[in-house]
């Protein structure tokens, strides 16, 4: 096995613990995405992925930031009770509509005439709709998840064209779980879980 592979397949393994600590509501699902991302710094490099290279960046930031909003929230003071999923609200919903729309053609025009991106428009558009969906995220916006619906099936067509098949299998199956964390998260919004 190539060195690349193992290190695909450890960001993976790593990647879907994520997940599964992401439709759990588990605080630690920071520090793994934290680790995930690093990982995946390298492998889009070598793939030439650059908008996902450079998401991967972002994810590293945003985790630290998931984390401390997650345990402390606007305060600053340690949570009693857990952040609850809530719902977009309609204005904020435009803003993140138009800011992803803006960040898409940026970074899309942006990888067309200044790199050797293979697929440019995929490439941007994953990207900017996964940054918007880990920002809502991090302060439990349900509807964060059908933006990973979309950017995990793209995704997947991405990287078959690019051989990534360990990555493949990551994202088809990140697909199916972001419907399956939407409706384990909307179960939870009306009747609330006791905290453990």
């Amino acid at each position: 096995m190539s060195s690349d592979l193992a290190i695909e397949i450890f960001a993976v393994v790593s990647g879907l613990l994520y997940l599964y600590l992401e439709v759990k509501q588990r605080v630690w699902l920071w520090p793994v995405g934290f680790i995930t991302s690093a990982v995946y710094v390298y492998v889009y490099f070598a793939a030439k992925f650059y908008a996902d290279m450079g998401l991967q960046v972002y994810y590293l930031i945003i985790s630290i930031y998931g984390w401390f909003h997650w345990r402390y929230g606007v305060g600053g003071d340690e949570r009693k009770q857990p952040l609850l999923p809530t719902h977009t609200p309609p204005r904020l919903a435009a803003l993140l509509i138009g800011f992803t729309g803006v960040l898409f053609v940026g970074l899309w025009l942006f990888l067309s005439r200044c790199t050797d991106s293979p697929l440019p428009m995929g490439d941007a558009l994953t990207t900017a709709l996964s940054i918007t969906a880990t920002w809502m995220l991090s302060r439990k916006l349900i509807e964060h998840w059908w933006l990973w619906v979309l950017a995990d099936a793209v995704s997947v067509g991405l990287y078959l064209y690019k051989g990534l098949y360990p990555t493949v299998l990551l994202f088809t199956f990140y697909t199916v779980m972001a419907v399956v964390g939407y409706v384990q998260w909307r179960r939870i919004m009306i009747v609330p879980e006791k905290p453990e």
